[in-house]
């Protein structure tokens, strides 16, 4: 199948290639050429496992090419995916001018049938507004569909790959066929597509990052609370993940959620259900409960060091907002830099991929340390906020020595707090004795 995907962010560089792998003729898009140029030479500007290879490996056998010209690329497509951005707006809602403008330029460089499907996070109702936009540029046949996508970062080419769902929404029979072949290779062995109503697909993805934010504010909470009542948040979490009705998954306290993902969609849903006059309080209080979290680890900080923390140097082992990515969008780490700066310590960070990105946003305004026991030196306190691998196997005897004063912040309750303490350290995590 001849495929046309607008847009080499996140989402659309992982489906392209996806894609490209089972066989399909795949053209992508970007309007950055220095990008586009980078990518036709197979070097990735995220890091995301395996990604670098998936794509490699189509650009040899010629599946997967790169292209700023996006009437080349849809000419000819059987199905046109919309991966662009839809970012926050200033009131929370989802802004759609992006995915506005790509289906526009796809309506005018359609030479027949296709299928357009917007695999970007939007609104419920973003389909029947393309399909207008569209119908009004061209006069060509086409489908809106939606096909949202469920991309773990840093395990996406797994869960594209081996998808535990897939979900398409189309309104007319010719558009739900022509995905469902598409999709046929990679639930060959179960089949695992969901056919719905565009509508109810579009909400489908809202809802479910909406369910897991939830989850996580959550159990934040409950952290905070163990605290206070001297209880143990990880026997907590234990006990009521053992519940089948519940499940062990995202039930892990910590500095709160961040990425491209969660905070947005939650502000987007509460967005369209008061637009709708249909308030969604439990969201709105997650993303409160998120805010809030956001600020514990700073506030720790402070109890242990004071309120002004001018000639304190402070180390911080992890700066992604979660392991195995470079993404640092609404990063919790970037919430407790700009709590310790505003307090006047001197913050020294280390992450294993994300610091370049760390660099460009905040500059030189923190030090940046080129191995994790660099970032600890003559430190006053070191605060994890990212549980990378490599920081459960920490030398403890190198880190103690490293220190000026062994105080650790434990963002992640990845460490013993008995073992910590036995080893010298004052180590204070979120909801545990």
């Amino acid at each position: 199948m001849r495929l046309a995907v607008i847009g080499t962010g996140y989402v659309g560089l992982v489906a392209g290639a996806g894609f490209s792998d089972f066989g399909n003729d795949v053209v992508c898009v970007d309007l950055d050429a220095d990008r586009v140029q980078r990518l036709c030479e197979g070097e990735i500007p995220i890091h995301e496992p395996g990604l670098d290879e998936l794509v490699r490996r189509n650009l040899d056998a010629q599946r997967l090419s790169f292209t700023t010209d996006t009437a080349a690329a849809v000419a000819g497509a059987e199905v046109v995916i919309l991966a662009v951005g839809t970012p926050q707006g200033d009131d929370g809602s989802a802004d759609l001018r992006y995915i506005d403008e790509a289906a526009k330029q796809v309506a005018r460089a359609l030479t027949g049938y296709a299928v357009i499907v917007t695999k970007s996070t939007v609104p419920v109702g973003t389909a029947d507004r393309l399909r207008a936009l569209i119908q009004a540029e061209t006069t060509q046949p086409f489908s809106v569909a939606s096909n949202p996508e469920f991309l773990k970062e840093g395990d996406a080419v797994n869960d594209f790959m081996k998808p535990v769902r897939v979900i398409l929404g189309a309104d007319d029979d010719r558009a739900g066929t022509a995905l469902r072949a598409l999709y046929a290779p990679f639930v060959r062995t179960n089949d695992r597509i969901m056919m719905m109503d565009v509508r109810s697909a579009e909400l489908s993805k809202y809802a479910a990052n909406a369910m897991l934010a939830v989850r996580i504010s959550f159990m934040n909470e409950v952290a905070l609370l163990a605290e206070v009542l001297g209880a143990d948040i990880e026997k907590v979490r234990q006990a009521i993940g053992a519940d089948p009705r519940i499940g062990p998954k995202f039930l892990f306290p910590g500095p709160g959620f961040g990425g491209s993902c969660f905070p947005k969609d939650i502000r987007a849903l509460a967005h369209t259900a008061r637009t709708a006059k249909a308030h969604l309080e439990v969201v709105e209080a997650a993303d409160r409960a998120n805010v809030r979290q956001k600020k514990v680890l700073g506030t720790k900080v402070r109890a242990q060091l004071g309120a002004d923390l001018s000639g304190k140097r402070i180390a911080v082992w992890g700066l992604a907002f979660k392991p195995e990515t470079d993404d640092i969008r609404e990063a919790p780490a970037l919430t407790l830099i700009a709590d310790l700066r505003e307090a006047g310590a001197t913050v020294v960070g280390y992450d294993p991929v994300a610091m370049p990105n760390v660099k460009a946003h905040l500059g030189n305004a923190i030090e940046y340390a080129e191995t994790m026991y660099d970032a600890a030196k003559g430190a006053d306190a070191l605060v994890l906020v990212t549980e990378w691998k490599q920081f459960r196997g920490a030398s403890f005897k190198r880190l103690r020595e490293a220190m000026r004063t062994p105080l650790v912040f434990d963002g992640r309750n990845i460490w013993d707090p008995a073992a910590m303490r036995e080893l010298g350290f004052t180590y204070h995590c979120i909801g545990r004795k």
